[in-house]
């Protein structure tokens, strides 16, 4: 008799954990639609945690990843998900991979991820990502295939998006790449600074309002005239 209570209270027991971890999980469901409903991110982000520890997924894991990468909270997006190569990464992941340690200036590891979703899907958002992380870190050759390739295939309504301003703007991406090209002229030759402003100018005449172009082009002028300038006195 005293074996058949036991076992009777650890199975009452068992099924009101069940009971209990199926009414939580429903409650957080409903929490993580509201929060969306009202555009919370650390409603959403908190509901989905739950829902994770609760009930756990590659799918919510990546989607909780994809949220904190989102919201800038880029620590956050690597320690949920990680950051080394994995042949099993879903499309999301290895984009929250890639943008999150480009954003946290860690542009070799970030090339690997960009690396992955080119062969995965390429299209000239993600050339343009290569090229610019090829130009940080040396690879001159490997930017200016990436390069070529984005002129080739940006289409009038593709935009970048720059923040140097503190109202971020958005040009057009075949300007944008055109840019790219210009700083890695100059990184080839310092000494013809003629050929990475006509670049520039390229790029501004397409999109006039390209602040970061136009700092570009200042910059290179400048440094011109005082070569120039030191030419003169030696």
């Amino acid at each position: 008799m005293k074996k058949y209570v036991i076992a009777l209270l650890l199975l009452s027991g068992f099924y009101a954990t069940a009971q209990t971890k199926s009414d939580l999980q429903k409650h957080y469901e409903a929490f993580y639609k509201q929060m969306r409903l009202q555009g919370d991110v650390d409603g959403v982000i908190n509901a989905i945690t739950h829902l994770n520890v609760l009930s756990p997924s590659t799918e919510r894991r990546d989607t909780l990843a994809f949220i904190y990468a989102n919201d800038n909270q880029h620590l956050q997006a690597l320690n949920t998900i990680g950051i080394e190569k994995d042949a099993n990464d879903s499309d999301m992941a290895v984009q929250v991979k890639a943008i999150s340690l480009k954003a946290l200036n860690q542009p070799k590891r970030a090339l690997e991820h960009f690396e992955v979703l080119n062969k995965r899907n390429p299209n000239a958002y993600v050339a343009y990502e290569l090229a610019d992380l090829k130009i940080q870190t040396g690879d001159i050759e490997g930017a200016k295939a990436n390069i070529e390739y984005g002129i080739a295939n940006s289409k009038d309504d593709m935009k970048h998006a720059f923040y140097e301003r503190q109202q971020p703007y958005e040009v057009s991406l075949k300007a944008a790449f055109l840019h790219l090209k210009a700083l890695m002229q100059y990184n080839q030759d310092k000494n013809n600074i003629d050929a990475a402003v006509a670049t520039i100018d390229e790029a501004l005449a397409i999109d006039p309002s390209f602040n970061l172009a136009s700092l570009s082009k200042q910059a290179l002028v400048s440094k011109k005239e005082e070569g120039t300038t030191e030419e003169k006195k030696q």
